[in-house]
């Protein structure tokens, strides 16, 4: 089998000075800052998850964790800037041809995003408009070392269709036979809008026809999924055979099925709490082959899209928005924040709260409502929800859980141990306690439930262990480390 592309600094550099001259120098200047913005994120998993001996290595990655300045670090008396080089020295256990293959791709991409924002410097977030904002987001992912992976994309495909180059991307609408047509949540025609870089691949299959109708759209800060330009109400999240960060973006069959489920539980939960709202995903659709079986590579799902006349950021946005980011804000953030995806947490779902998936709405400069989207990744917990007084939903796949630990570690990695845990970061440093004191005194008036309480204040928080995952035989297997909890 073909190995998928993925462009390096030299292939990426060879094919700009083909077809984008006017970037090939803004893209050598980047080079560094990438290099040491994926290095940072490497060192820093080095040090949560264990993956080699620090003695091994002249810089302490735990210093280095949040640092965005030029990175060299020597491992076994040799020195290295690019983090690629820095792991085929280490040679960790586990599969390290694969995971270098990933950084060099990250590095690449990086820098190509941090070249376009230079060279085009009328692209910033500074309006209220999201997909402006969305697309300000040009290093992705704030721990992951494969931040900017594209796997599958060539670099020409990456200028087209990352939402850091700030294209409009043409989704092509395909017709399904009604009988292999299969939807969850509002009907609808058997019409599925397909990623252009998917279309191909798509009609390869013989499953679906070709209209030649194409749905102008703008991507997200999640590059397969758009905001078509005709309908501001709704959001359209396609399936892309890509690799990005630890995941090919398809959409399984119980993705599928779940959506429209998991929103109605979430939004009916969110009504009994104060400045939480759910933008549903109304209809999702899946092609059947001729055994009956969904195809994740054909799918889509259609989602509520925040009101067009309200200033709503993502929380990812907001580490490189020191104009909205003042200590201040943090704390209405917070405050705002914490107590519904606690109160959730009790009544029996953990979302999956991270900076992309999380929005505030603004108004005059002060939080006011969070919106959450995106309902694939919570966890559901049919005791507490059934004490909560709400009958468990007829989920299906990995959203069901009977254990505790494992709905509060859903929650926890995601909304403390990286946003809040990113954001009290980007604040000076002066503001860092005050910062966590506020998180501290917000936990302990919200959080009703003991265990839920003991877990918030224990010795560590859990995180996802991304780079042990990219090591390991099954990179789909979740995997957690735990990091000290500031509020100790």
């Amino acid at each position: 089998m073909e190995a998928l592309e993925a462009p390096d600094e030299t292939t990426t550099l060879r094919v700009l000075r083909e077809i984008r001259p006017d970037l090939v120098d803004p893209y050598v200047r980047a080079l560094p800052a990438a290099r040491a913005g994926v290095m940072r994120r490497l060192l820093g998993a080095l040090w949560r998850e264990g993956i080699v001996d620090p003695r091994r290595l002249s810089a302490s990655p735990q210093r280095q964790l949040y640092s965005t300045a030029p990175t060299t670090v020597t491992a076994d008396g040799v020195a290295h800037t690019h983090p690629a080089r820095l792991l085929e020295a280490l040679r960790p256990t586990g599969h390290t041809d694969r995971l270098v293959r990933e950084l060099d791709n990250s590095v690449a991409n990086l820098a190509l995003g941090l070249a376009n924002t230079s060279a085009n410097t009328s692209a910033n977030g500074a309006a209220h408009d999201l997909v402006a904002l969305e697309q300000s987001v040009v290093d992705g992912h704030p721990l992951h070392p494969c931040c900017r992976t594209r796997i599958g994309m060539s670099t020409a495909d990456v200028l087209a269709y990352a939402p850091e180059h700030h294209p409009t991307v043409r989704l092509r609408i395909v017709e399904v036979d009604p009988a292999r047509w299969r939807t969850a949540g509002a009907p609808r025609p058997p019409l599925l809008p397909v990623h252009p870089w998917q279309l191909d691949r798509a009609l390869a299959t013989g499953l679906v026809r070709d209209t030649g109708r194409d749905l102008p759209a703008a991507p997200l800060m999640s590059l397969r999924t758009l905001a078509p330009h005709d309908t501001p109400g709704e959001h359209l999240k396609t399936a892309v055979e890509v690799q990005m960060t630890s995941a090919v973006r398809t959409l399984s069959a119980a993705a599928v099925h779940n959506g429209p489920l998991a929103s109605d539980l979430v939004a009916t939960l969110a009504a009994r709490t104060a400045g939480l709202r759910v933008l549903g995903e109304t209809t999702t659709a899946t092609v059947l082959d001729d055994h009956g079986d969904p195809q994740r590579a054909l799918g889509a799902v259609w989602r509520q899209a925040p009101p067009p006349d309200a200033f709503v950021v993502p929380l990812a946005v907001l580490p490189h928005r020191p104009d909205l980011l003042t200590p201040a804000f943090f704390g209405r953030l917070v405050r705002l924040l914490l107590p519904p995806l606690f109160a959730l947490l009790r009544d029996g779902v953990a979302l999956e709260a991270h900076g992309q998936n999380t929005l505030v709405e603004l108004r005059d400069g002060r939080p006011t409502t969070i919106w959450y989207r995106d309902l694939g990744g919570l966890h559901v917990h049919q005791p507490r929800l059934e004490g909560a007084g709400l009958p468990m939903p007829p989920l299906i796949g990995a959203l069901p859980t009977d254990d505790e630990d494992e709905l509060r570690t859903k929650l926890f990695a995601a909304a403390l141990s990286t946003v809040l845990t990113e954001l009290v970061h980007a604040l000076a440093p002066e503001h860092t306690t005050t910062a966590w004191d506020t998180v501290a005194a917000t936990l302990h008036t919200t959080v009703t439930d003991p265990d839920d309480r003991k877990a918030c204040f224990a010795d560590t928080w859990p995180l996802k262990a991304t780079t042990a995952m990219r090591l390991a035989d099954d990179p789909l297997d979740d995997l957690w480390c735990h990091i000290p909890n500031p509020l100790r």
